[in-house]
């Protein structure tokens, strides 16, 4: 079976939930167009990531004006309980595709945030969330962590959906936790540009003898409004230079890394690759030692199953 995927390397209209919505919306209708089934936005896409910004925030002090910065941050996030998400549902039911969309998250019942990614179905609106389970060094100033009922996979009529955010995949046991789900799809968006982050997708496809779909933003200084100006001041023009990639079960890089623009990667997949790679190599099966090592996932959920799987285009 095969499955054609898009990466979106793109920028979202900086802190403007509802612009940038509509942005994702248009992007969605081009690629769909195109025939694609599976189409991935970046890390913090839906209202940005916030590169540069401290939300006033040194050890031992806060200030008025990051709790501030906090609240606007706060009030453009993303709501799953809200238009917000219905209007993602009936984007990807009227264009037949999933979508899989990085968004800060803001809790319903409390006042934090979460980097999370959304996976929504055009059949079964939102299949689940997977939200960060660890946010990496100040992030943890907006973002709060996850535990493991967010480790989420998901049996879909193109494959079975799964990932990771950012340096979350950096972390060996997280990573075991979505090969042990037998993980097809490897979604890992992210906000790290560097040239070495194509060195770790390419590991984790070898790894877990999936597919990896590694998709970044492409941002630049002057895309920051006027009014947060002053914050990025120390920033380089060309805040994140993106790096998307596709890479096969086997390794092999079969779209980008795309840097320095936006843009799109798209790339067939072929599932039938993943039985072929694990011949020689399969992390949960013939090469694991079950009898020496056992990994224990704490409130992990079992593998969610579309109700209605759609029809391939």
């Amino acid at each position: 079976m095969t499955t054609k995927v898009c990466l979106v390397q793109d920028s979202p209209v900086f802190f403007d939930k509802t612009k940038t919505l509509g942005k994702v919306e248009a992007l969605t209708k081009k690629f769909a167009m195109e025939g694609c089934e599976l189409i991935v936005f970046p890390e913090s896409f839906v209202p940005g990531y916030p590169r540069g910004f401290d939300f006033g925030a040194t050890i031992g002090s806060r200030t008025s004006d990051g709790r501030t910065l906090y609240n606007e941050y706060h009030r453009n996030s993303f709501n799953t309980e809200s238009d917000d998400l219905k209007k993602m549902e009936q984007l990807a039911k009227s264009q037949n595709v999933y979508l899989v969309l990085g968004v800060t998250e803001k809790d319903s019942t409390s006042g934090s945030l979460y980097c999370s990614m959304l996976y929504i179905s055009p059949k079964d609106g939102l299949l689940g969330v997977h939200r960060k389970i660890k946010p990496t060094g100040t992030e943890r100033i907006v973002w709060a962590e996850a535990a493991g009922d967010y480790l989420t996979t998901y049996q879909t009529k193109i494959g079975k959906l799964g990932g990771l955010i950012c340096w979350e995949n950096y972390m060996p046991l997280a990573r075991m936790a979505m090969y042990l789900k037998g993980v097809e799809i490897y979604i890992a968006p992210t906000a790290d540009a560097r040239k070495e982050w194509t060195s770790t997708m390419v590991h984790i496809a070898l790894e877990g003898r999936c597919f990896v779909m590694g998709c970044n933003q492409y941002f630049t200084k002057s895309m920051v409004p006027e009014k947060y100006q002053k914050l990025v001041v120390n920033e380089p023009e060309v805040m994140c230079a993106g790096g998307s990639v596709i890479v096969s079960p086997l390794g092999k890089i079969i779209a980008g890394p795309l840097f320095n623009s936006s843009g799109a990667l798209i790339a067939e997949l072929d599932l039938d690759e993943i039985k072929e790679s694990k011949l020689d190599f399969d992390v949960v099966g013939h090469y694991a030692r079950n009898d020496i090592f056992k990994l224990n996932v704490l409130n992990q959920p079992e593998i969610k199953k579309e109700k209605h799987p759609p029809t391939k285009k």
